[in-house]
């Protein structure tokens, strides 16, 4: 298993319509073979920080699954929109 984590930043004052955009695209990512859970956050002291976390088979199940499907691009035609510049996005995999 991997986390994907995205660290986005959103225009400030669009945030509730970025978080409107994110539950209708959640699905995308959800549907997604290989996909194992998926969750959102919201920065607290910078609310137009957004975290993305998602639980991944694998990096390889991102990549070919998602990534290169044409789920990304609808996934990013929904939220993309609303960022204030690309997001940072990196894999983790646990400490055993």
């Amino acid at each position: 298993m991997v986390l994907e984590v995205g660290l986005i930043d959103v225009t400030a004052g669009s945030e509730d319509d970025f978080a409107a955009a994110y539950r209708t695209a959640r699905e995308l990512l959800t549907g997604t073979p290989g996909c194992r859970s998926v969750r959102m956050t919201r920065g607290v002291e910078s609310p137009s920080r957004f975290v993305l976390l998602v639980e991944w088979d694998s990096v390889e199940a991102h990549e070919q699954n998602f990534r290169a499907s044409e789920r990304y691009g609808a996934w990013r035609g929904l939220i993309g929109p609303y960022f204030a510049q690309p997001p940072r996005v990196e894999h983790f995999t646990d400490l055993h």
